[in-house]
């Protein structure tokens, strides 16, 4: 860990910002400061470290290398520092602050993530503590967690980033659909080659080898959440995935129809994933705690 007694933590505070913001001009409203007193305390930190931390010109604002590799550590150093307050304030019993949940869309018809019973039940252990609940895609959640501006996320994450602890909660099953306005709909018997043959909506954060794993060679359409998904199956001109709970709905009332089953469903693994250095937090123990016991609640 950096020794505070040879680094400025304010300097430490306003390079990450700089970084976060992408540029002095930018990160002047967060910092409260103008550019030139941002250039001035980023040049002092430069001459602690010993090298140049980032490049501004025509070419726009980049981190060097050793910038990027600085970055990491002061985000784990200030993270750590952040969360050894939030562990003494709760020891002492003055817990409050604020708690930055994300979580990815369509997840409030999901029976077996208890997130809203897990927060009422937070908020009465915490009352003191404001709440803050963001709805983000994979990448943003764990881009947040990377960047302290999330205490704790919940959603499936197939690629792993390092920094993060991935604490699994259960697998969300998913189906193929089309909807009465499909030819498929009407159709008693479909063949898998003919399906893959279909226009189909792939999710934005799927490689073309993702698409090939689900028997599919080519997407016509792309989303980055599940009611965008929904909205261009209900039109009947694409097929593709959506969580069983999510699509249940639209199935009860005729709209859906799950195509071959046995073929091409498949399940997601759901994670609550963390900072690393983070999992000791009272708060988040607390959160993860009643998560994990509304899970296993609605299991039995």
């Amino acid at each position: 860990m950096v020794s505070t007694s040879h680094y400025d933590l304010k300097l430490l505070r306003i390079f990450a910002s700089v970084a976060r913001h992408k540029g002095f001009a930018r990160a002047q409203q967060a910092l409260n400061l103008t550019t030139s007193a941002i250039s001035t305390y980023m040049t002092q930190l430069e001459a602690q470290v010993g090298f140049s931390l980032c490049r501004r010109g025509r070419g726009g604002f980049a981190l060097t290398p050793k910038g990027d590799l600085l970055l990491c550590e002061t985000l784990r150093v200030l993270g750590e520092l952040e969360g050894f307050d939030r562990y003494a304030k709760a020891l002492k019993g003055e817990l409050g602050g604020m708690l930055k949940i994300g979580v990815i869309d369509a997840t409030v018809t999901d029976p077996a993530l208890p997130l809203a019973a897990a927060i009422g039940a937070f908020s009465n252990k915490y009352p003191g503590m404001h709440l803050s609940l963001m709805i983000h895609n994979l990448y943003e959640l764990q881009k947040g967690l990377l960047d302290n501006e999330l205490d704790i996320a919940v959603g499936f994450f197939p690629a792993k980033v390092n920094g993060l602890i991935y604490h699994p909660l259960y697998h969300e099953q998913q189906w193929l659909y089309c909807s009465n306005r499909h030819p498929c709909f009407s159709q008693r018997v479909v063949q898998p080659g003919y399906l893959s043959e279909l226009n189909m909506v792939s999710r934005s954060y799927w490689p073309q080898s993702e698409l090939g794993r689900h028997g599919f060679k080519r997407s016509l359409a792309t989303v980055e959440s599940m009611e965008a998904q929904l909205i261009l199956l209900l039109s009947g001109a694409y097929i593709g995935y959506l969580p069983e709970h999510y699509a249940q709905f639209w199935v009860n009332r005729g709209f859906l129809k799950v195509l071959l089953p046995a073929k091409f469903g498949y399940q997601t693994q759901f994670s609550l994933v963390l900072r690393r250095g983070r999992s000791r937090e009272l708060p988040l123990q607390a959160l993860r705690e009643l998560l994990q016991r509304g899970k296993r609640s609605v299991r039995m």
